[in-house]
């Protein structure tokens, strides 16, 4: 009968009350469709697009959009607009989504050990952690991009490095307060390893927290990497990114605005997406609105 039990239950999950809750969050919905749409379109897009990102027309310089087949015009090489814009939208998700893995781990890693573990360890971790916060992290950002060479692989580093301790803090918070709980001290009572405790038995009950954490934390990266890629200091051209669009489109704002208007609409679109995301997932995972 509990084998029964179970597996309709593990059958049933999107019957369950958080997706339930979920599925009424209509801004939620909302970014769930535009941030696959988007992505989808990142992805499939320079596929059937008749030009790459490297091909120039300098007969077809600053065409405005719905130029015959630039959707969305090209640029002051003659470049077409539409193909730079979706393949700069896969760097920009790519190390959007890489930075959340790392800072997420890192964060998780950080906030498990300093919660279960208390004492000295607690205390030396939570400084360190306040000592990133001591900083604003586009100054941190910045100062790491200015000192290394800047790759997609390094930005996605940096922008990890500089944003894992609100993951961790929440981390923290939510393990000190299951640690005392009847199910780790029957673990303890049990010979289970601190390890086990930790990462198998705590660590399931706060995912909730780190989802929500990590979705929020992919946005931030967005813009991050817009931003310093806009200052310079980010994904060099030609290889394209939101940010380094926006870079070069700002000395053409009064002649050809459309250079500026479409990678910032882009960005305004994913990072709006993933709050949304986020705030449907806070509401949904909220075991206070079980209730609902």
């Amino acid at each position: 009968m509990t084998a029964i039990a179970t597996s309709s239950g593990h059958s049933r999950w999107w019957q369950s009350r958080a997706v339930r809750r979920f599925a009424r969050h209509r801004l939620a919905l909302v970014g769930i469709f535009m941030i696959t749409a988007l992505t989808l379109a990142c992805i499939v897009g320079p596929w059937l697009l008749p030009y790459d990102s490297l091909y120039i027309d300098l007969r077809a310089r600053f065409a405005p959009p719905l130029t015959g087949q630039h959707y969305l015009g090209t640029d002051p090489l003659g470049r077409d607009q539409t193909v730079r814009l979706l393949e700069a939208g896969n760097i920009s998700l790519l190390v959007g989504f890489s930075a959340m893995v790392l800072s997420t781990i890192i964060g998780t890693a950080v906030g498990v050990i300093a919660g279960y573990r208390g004492g000295w360890l607690r205390a030396t971790l939570m400084r360190v952690v306040d000592a990133f916060l001591a900083f604003p992290s586009i100054f941190l950002v910045l100062a790491l991009a200015a000192l290394l060479k800047p790759s997609p692989i390094m930005i996605t580093v940096i922008i990890a490095v500089t944003s894992w301790m609100e993951v961790a803090r929440i981390v923290e918070a939510e393990v000190s307060s299951l640690r005392e709980r009847e199910f780790v001290q029957a673990g303890l009572m049990l010979g289970l390893s601190s390890n086990h405790i930790m990462f198998r038995e705590i660590l399931p009950n706060v995912m909730g927290p780190i989802i929500v954490a990590a979705t929020l934390t992919v946005a931030r990266a967005i813009l991050l990497e817009a931003y310093v890629s806009f200052l310079g200091y980010g994904i060099q051209p030609p290889l394209p990114s939101w940010g380094n669009m926006l870079n070069g489109a700002q000395q053409y704002l009064a002649t050809a605005p459309w250079l500026a208007i479409v990678p910032g609409i882009t960005i305004t679109i994913a990072v709006t997406s993933f709050n949304f995301i986020g705030d449907g997932l806070r509401d949904a995972l909220d075991v206070r609105n079980d209730h609902l």
